[in-house]
Formats: structure tokens, C-alpha cells, sequence
């Protein structure tokens, strides 16, 4: 059993594989896969914020914006000091 597992686990592409073959994948590939992701967490039904026809917004998505508006303010935040010193 463990040789087939190995077999099997072999043959998986990592997640790193798949990033790199994202790009060579035409608009209607990447949004067949993204409407594939899109059932796979409404099936798990964890972490998801907002559910629409147009896709998910889930807890990831919302941490990313977050820190992405912090990372704004900050620098803005450093560039006023910046003026005012």
C-alpha cells in the first residue's frame, strides 16, 4: 500500500508546478478552474464571507486587503513625516 501511495503522490504536481503552468493556460482553462475552486468552497462551506454569481470573498481574501491597506497607509503615513520633518 505504501508503494502505491508513493505511486500516487509522485504523479501529484505540486503546488508550485501549478502556479507555474497557470500562465500557459487560455482565459476559458483558467475560468473553468476558477469556477472549480469556486464549487470547492462552497462544498467545505468554511471561511467564506460573501457568495455571489460573480465569485467568493472569503477570510483570506479580506486579510489580504486588509494588509494591503495597511501596507498603503503606512507608506503614505512615512511619506507625510517625510514632508513635515
Amino acid at each position: 500500500q505504501q508503494k502505491i501511495f508513493d505511486e500516487v503522490c509522485f504523479a501529484m504536481p505540486t503546488i508550485q508546478e501549478i502556479t507555474e503552468t497557470l500562465p500557459n493556460l487560455s482565459t476559458e482553462e483558467l475560468q473553468h478552474l476558477e469556477h472549480a475552486i469556486h464549487i470547492l468552497y462552497r462544498t467545505r462551506e468554511k471561511h467564506i464571507i460573501y457568495d455571489d454569481e460573480y465569485g467568493i470573498w472569503t477570510e483570506l481574501d479580506q486579510d489580504f486587503a486588509a494588509a494591503e491597506m495597511f501596507r498603503v497607509l503606512e507608506k503614505e503615513e512615512v511619506a507625510a513625516d517625510n514632508v513635515n520633518t
